[in-house]
């Protein structure tokens, strides 16, 4: 072989066998445990499922699953609090970067809570805050339709899209998403139902990629030393149930979720924070009133319907609506106590056998909103 010809070739192999790196990775929970987490990524090319993990860069532990997918979910335990974890990702010669997340902590819990991401704002405020677990009240993305072809249900691509937006907050976060109408959308809506639904209820795509608790659609995640649960329900657009326009499963007093969330709430362990996609005035009267009822069994309720920043209390629960974009026509709760036009989100704070602290603060850090709550207010 000519010298010229054999340093030509060992110039090209190697980048032939260059593993590809894996960028698009986030965390969730699927089960109701908090000493568990998913880890989620996408290959460029189909094979196996692989994390290592440990306390520094040095991995001591690894969880694989024999499968061949480019869509990886991957739950791994998690032994210790207080501390960092270190992990990366492989899928064939494919892999990642080192990478890591916080274990929850002891003596207090920090929590995000954003809705409405169709402008994909910067969101360094919540990263300063340094959260260890990321909420939503719905509207994840801006719809389905226009980026993967009209009545495609299963068509990931408007997540992806998220995940790449704020790619470190995903891959050091826990993030456990509430459904919105647009987190479905298959279809233009139109300025009257056409004669094909417009929304998957099922939420085929969001289930898909977001390994969540239980059906996923509604779900609870308890963190028992902190005495709190998060639940989050199916509400949004009730008013276009039995429509081509429906978007959420049903929600009647005989309904499937109406009777889990009566179950849920006869025995709490202490605060309980329901999230939803629904305007809050109109969520408390359906079921004459008995989701009202329900909801003052609770700490308190938070959705992202609205354009705007509020807190609304009723017999003593307070309502909270935000919005990353929080510049939109407002509509106040008849009980609102704080309202304004201003992009927000929520921050829940809570100490070990202490109150919980819930701000609306804007996304410049400022804290617009601050109350405080006790378990013994619970009604």
């Amino acid at each position: 072989m000519k010298p010229a010809f054999l340093f030509m070739v060992l110039c090209f192999v190697p980048r032939l066998i260059q593993a590809e790196e894996i960028t698009r990775i986030w965390l969730t929970h699927k089960t109701n445990d908090p000493s568990k987490i998913v880890v989620n990524w996408m290959s460029d090319k189909p094979g196996d499922s692989v994390v290592r993990y440990g306390l520094t860069e040095k991995y001591v532990q690894r969880v694989e699953l024999n499968n061949d997918t480019t869509l990886h979910h991957v739950e791994i335990p998690l032994k210790h609090r207080d501390t960092t974890f270190h992990y990366s990702v492989s899928t064939g010669n494919q892999h990642s970067a080192d990478m890591t997340f916080k274990a929850y902590p002891t003596d207090e819990l920090r929590v995000a809570i954003v809705a409405d991401w169709q402008g994909q704002p910067d969101l360094s405020a919540v990263q300063n805050d340094d959260v260890h677990l990321l909420l939503t009240a719905g509207d994840n993305i801006a719809r389905l339709w226009d980026q993967c072809g009209e009545g495609k249900k299963d068509c990931i691509k408007p997540y992806a899209k998220l995940i790449d937006t704020y790619p470190e907050l995903f891959r050091s976060t826990p993030f456990m998403p509430v459904l919105g109408n647009h987190d479905r959308e298959i279809r233009p809506r139109g300025s009257k139902p056409p004669a094909e639904p417009v929304y998957d209820v099922e939420a085929t795509a969001f289930r898909r990629f977001f390994e969540l608790p239980g059906d996923e659609w509604k779900w609870y995640f308890d963190l028992p030393d902190f005495r709190l649960r998060f639940v989050g329900l199916d509400f949004n657009h009730i008013s276009d149930f039995n429509t081509t326009w429906q978007t959420c499963h049903a929600f009647g007093e005989d309904s499937q979720q109406f009777q889990w969330y009566k179950k849920l709430m006869q025995k709490s362990p202490g605060f309980v924070v329901t999230l939803y996609n629904e305007r809050n005035a109109s969520v408390r009267n359906q079921a004459q009133k008995q989701w009202q009822d329900l909801f003052q069994r609770g700490t308190c309720c938070i959705t992202g319907f609205g354009y705007f920043a509020e807190r609304a209390e009723v017999n003593g629960t307070p309502y909270y609506n935000t919005a990353l974009n929080g510049r939109g026509h407002q509509y106040p709760d008849p009980n609102s106590k704080f309202l304004a036009g201003i992009d927000s989100y929520i921050l829940l704070s809570v100490k070990r056998d202490g109150p919980m602290t819930v701000e609306i603060k804007s996304l410049k850090n400022t804290i617009l909103d601050r109350q405080a709550y006790d378990v013994s207010n619970q009604n």
